[in-house]
């Protein structure tokens, strides 16, 4: 079995590669079955860290690792920060900061992050809720980027398409669109200006890497 990645929504994602699944920012999730390895969550806003939605796909052996207010709040899991490095049973987890430089929805110093997860022999970078960054500028090999497109609080269509540029992804899919903020018309524009494949999804939709 290959390797799967589905968007379910907004800013949440499911991977999975041959027995092991991984969840990220799980919320909003319809008929979610209970099969999580490991939960990801990249910060405590409500459409990112959602208890009801960790419990729908967890068992007793899934595995949390998410940014430190988060595990605050659960009172289980690995806080995972900027920088930081985890190691599960087949997946590695790099925290990758996650902020806006000039807006304050976002500040650097909660050390919010972002995730290069390796699994498969691939390396999925999911941004979080984040602009362009320094520290997103010197990522290098990565297969798929994970980027939000919706603007306001994070990067728009435009921005992401530059990240890209800095990135140089092999693909991209676009997220944080489609509720909240930003439409398919975000997601679309950046499918245009990205210099790179584009899958753009929609909801429970899933691309096979």
């Amino acid at each position: 079995m290959g390797l799967t990645l589905k968007w379910l929504g907004h800013a949440s994602f499911r991977i999975s590669h041959e027995d092991t699944v991984v969840y990220i920012d799980p919320w909003k999730l319809k008929d979610a079955p209970r099969d999580a390895d490991l939960v990801l969550v990249s910060h405590s806003h409500h459409d990112h860290y959602s208890p009801e939605d960790i419990n729908k796909v967890s068992v007793a052996e899934t595995k949390l690792a998410a940014s430190n207010d988060v595990v605050l709040k659960e009172g289980v899991g690995q806080a995972i920060v900027p920088g930081l490095t985890l190691e599960f049973e087949g997946v590695r987890v790099h925290g990758v900061p996650a902020y806006n430089p000039a807006k304050q929805f976002h500040p650097k110093g909660n050390q919010w992050v972002g995730f290069v997860v390796e699994i498969g022999g691939k390396r999925i970078y999911y941004a979080g809720d984040t602009d362009i960054t320094d520290e997103m500028k010197a990522l290098k090999d990565i297969d798929v980027a994970l980027l939000p497109v919706g603007g306001t609080y994070t990067m728009n269509a435009e921005e992401a398409a530059e990240a890209i540029g800095h990135i140089k992804p092999k693909l991209a899919v676009p997220y944080h669109w489609g509720d909240i903020v930003g439409g398919e018309s975000d997601a679309e524009e950046f499918a245009e200006k990205a210099q790179c494949e584009v899958k753009v999804l929609k909801p429970g939709e899933s691309v096979s890497l």
